[in-house]
């Protein structure tokens, strides 16, 4: 995918909000010079046509889904193709995205139909979007508001409406940029968070986001639902207060890579631009790693607990004997619901110490420094 192209999916429960969030997404970003491509929802289209993804038919229902992910792929590439013939960049907004249909199947028959088209979820979840945008079902915290008079195809009541913006959440769980807008901001709050949430995405100066990050300890069992990741993430050399950096993200042998760059601007703002590369322009990047940094190996595990998203970093290299907790769109501790198996030892935010960027430059002596310190 061309730097010039931003994919993201808009997905999430029943009456969440997602087709207002679209007219206003087309709007603001057209105004500032994007070619905006608005994809539909694949399974309407297949609803219109005929299609009961409701059948008892197990063959044909199988055919379906089979057939409704080809026709998700292939129309998200036809679009790409139509970008990469603009003279502006594209953002390209996917009304649901291909791991919503994993949300409407066994475990066993997803992977039967990734198996079946020759993919990996980390080609589909990670590999295909710049960024998901779970924006939850009314019917979890604004309940008052939760209809189905708006959409024909919408015949899901409140229980209902909740699992279902669980299992979407669950599906999308791992992806690097998975954001979940939840209703604790009043519905236009929702949507205006939506926008800058886009906007931290395309590199357009936002207010820097918040962000929390905790000294953690296990002491349970995670989440049922965690989904963990292998990270490899090298700092390159680069000039002044410029922060440049290539990572290898995946799970079960299959991995993406990505070059970001972060710059903080005069006041309370900052530019982070990342783009997926390939392997061999990760390699080549590697040529210029900064020699007094080493390559930060880590595991993160992702989870969500009470509607927030939790990323969980264990360190292999350097082995530091602790684990952090990161927390996005968390503005205050108090409003924070830790999980059982979390203990949350120390508040390091502010805490430079405790940046990635810092912590590569642990090496020999100042790892065992550091080790006796927290031991």
């Amino acid at each position: 995918m061309k730097k010039s192209i931003t994919k993201i999916v808009l997905t999430g429960g029943p009456c969440a909000g997602k087709t207002t969030a679209l007219s206003r997404i087309i709007e603001k970003f057209t105004d500032k010079g994007y070619l905006v491509l608005a994809l539909p929802e694949a399974a309407t289209l297949f609803n219109q046509a005929g299609v009961n993804f409701l059948t008892g038919d197990k063959r044909l229902f199988h055919a379906a889904e089979k057939s409704l992910l080809g026709f998700q792929m292939a129309m998200e590439d036809r679009f790409v193709q139509i970008a990469e013939a603009a003279d502006r960049p594209a953002l390209i907004i996917c009304d649901r995205g291909v791991m919503d249909i994993a949300a409407y199947l066994s475990a066993e028959s997803w992977q039967a139909l990734l198996d079946e088209s020759e993919q990996s979820v980390v080609q589909v979840r990670d590999k295909r979007y710049n960024a998901v945008l779970h924006l939850t079902t009314a019917a979890k915290g604004a309940e008052q508001f939760y209809t189905t008079a708006n959409n024909s195809s919408r015949t899901e009541n409140l229980e209902l409406a909740r699992t279902l913006d669980d299992k979407l959440i669950n599906a999308w769980t791992g992806h690097p940029h998975l954001r979940i807008v939840d209703n604790s901001t009043g519905f236009e709050g929702k949507i205006n968070r939506v926008v800058a949430e886009i906007s931290a995405v395309l590199g357009i100066p936002e207010p820097i986001e918040t962000e929390r990050k905790y000294l953690v300890e296990i002491v349970g069992a995670l989440h049922a639902g965690s989904v963990e990741t292998e990270i490899f993430q090298t700092y390159l050399q680069s000039d002044g207060d410029e922060e440049v950096r290539v990572r290898k993200r995946g799970q079960n042998g299959h991995y993406i890579y990505f070059l970001t760059s972060k710059r903080t601007l005069h006041g309370n703002s900052r530019i982070e631009t990342e783009r997926q590369i390939t392997p061999s322009e990760y390699v080549q990047y590697l040529a210029n790693a900064d020699p007094d940094r080493t390559t930060i190996h880590k595991r993160r595990t992702c989870f969500v607990w009470e509607s927030r998203y939790f990323e969980l970093d264990t360190f292999v290299t350097p082995n530091l004997p602790f684990s952090l907790l990161e927390i996005e769109d968390a503005e205050r501790h108090d409003d924070i619901a830790f999980p059982p198996f979390i203990k949350v030892v120390e508040d390091v935010t502010d805490n430079k110490e405790f940046y990635n960027r810092n912590l590569s430059k642990i090496k020999n002596i100042e790892l065992w420094i550091f080790l006796k310190n927290f031991s």
